[in-house]
């Protein structure tokens, strides 16, 4: 189990993710609806929308936003959301996974296509990327959860697969299908996570720089943008001297 890596920009949203607030309110509230129309409607019961819910407390998304998007699935409200995965690759020969909520698969395919040739990517066909990727729980905690060595002893004593910890914050990998019984088994030692859901982890990564760099960082970004894109993953290290230059 690795105590350490440099995995904090595999997903790019991360650091985004003020640019729009209104926007990203707006997605986790489609997820917390999807979740909680997928289940029971109390997120003590439902693992995924416990994990919808606390990603919207970690972006301090109001309560009563928050118990709004849930009654509407209670309700029967909204729209009914398809979720879909489209697989693909950017500058560089970076992979991507990009899963989205929507309402228009047609809309939806159209928008991905159009943001991938036009930044310099490529759509593929479903699998096309999967394959260099392992499906696994994530659990995120900020630095004010303890330091490396604190938080490792108390991912192995949950049962995580690995940990990897830098100046930003924690991530607890998790088998796919434990990754609620480590967070549950965490809370006590480190208190309630940042974030918790399934993830796409790259087997290897490669390295961007230069023009490369900045053609990726466009292509992420446009894909943010788009309403029904909810999380794009990537197989990408973009060193901290490059991000500093874009």
């Amino acid at each position: 189990m690795a105590g350490h890596s440099k995995y904090k920009n595999i997903m790019y949203r991360k650091g985004a993710q003020d640019k729009k607030r209104s926007a990203m309110f707006s997605k986790l509230s489609r997820e917390i609806t999807v979740a909680a129309r997928m289940g029971l409607p109390d997120p003590e019961m439902n693992a995924r929308l416990r994990a919808a819910v606390l990603a919207a407390k970690a972006q301090s998304m109001p309560k009563d936003n928050i118990q709004r998007s849930i009654d509407k699935a209670s309700g029967g409200e909204g729209e009914n959301y398809e979720e879909i995965r489209y697989e693909g690759f950017g500058p560089g020969g970076v992979a991507l996974i990009v899963e989205a909520l929507t309402d228009n698969r047609n809309r939806t395919a159209t928008n991905v296509r159009t943001i991938f040739s036009k930044n310099g990517g490529n759509l593929g066909a479903g699998g096309s990327v999967s394959h260099g990727f392992e499906r696994m729980g994530l659990i995120e905690y900020g630095p004010g959860a303890g330091d490396a060595d604190t938080v490792l002893e108390a991912a192995i004593e949950a049962g995580a697969e690995d940990v990897e910890s830098d100046e930003d914050g924690h991530q607890i990998w998790t088998a796919l299908d434990q990754l609620h019984e480590v967070q549950r088994a965490l809370e006590p030692m480190l208190g309630e996570p940042d974030g918790a859901k399934l993830a796409w982890k790259p087997s290897t990564e490669i390295e961007v720089r230069g023009d490369d760099a900045s053609s990726l960082m466009k292509l992420i970004d446009a894909l943010d943008d788009d309403d029904d894109i909810q999380t794009v993953w990537g197989n990408y290290d973009v060193p901290e001297e490059e991000l500093e230059r874009l």
